[in-house]
């Protein structure tokens, strides 16, 4: 079954840009292609301690046929680490190629 993997990088500061090339590269390396939607980020809200928080995101996004759970979930912590983030979003949905 095919799935299409989603990951919400933040992009709080220029030198970000370089960090989404660099994830992009390594995507495209290792499932042969990855979008990232660098045009449109999204804008997140949510509530940390009655502390209202905004964060910018870019969803990056890559179909692979099989899917790897430990291996993203080593990628997540790897992320998290370098890009000094509490929490990476990961999430990946089943799809059907038409």
């Amino acid at each position: 079954m095919a799935h299409l993997v989603e990951i919400l990088l933040p992009v709080s500061d220029a030198p970000m840009q370089q960090a989404l090339e660099d994830i992009r590269n390594e995507l495209t390396a290792r499932f042969g292609g990855a979008t990232l939607h660098t045009n449109a980020p999204a804008e997140g809200a949510w509530a940390d301690n009655g502390t209202l928080e905004l964060d910018r995101v870019v969803i990056a996004e890559v179909m692979t046929e099989g899917l790897d759970r430990d291996w993203w979930r080593h990628y997540r912590e790897r992320l998290e680490r370098q890009l000094a983030q509490d929490e990476i979003v990961i999430r990946a949905t089943q799809i059907d190629r038409l």
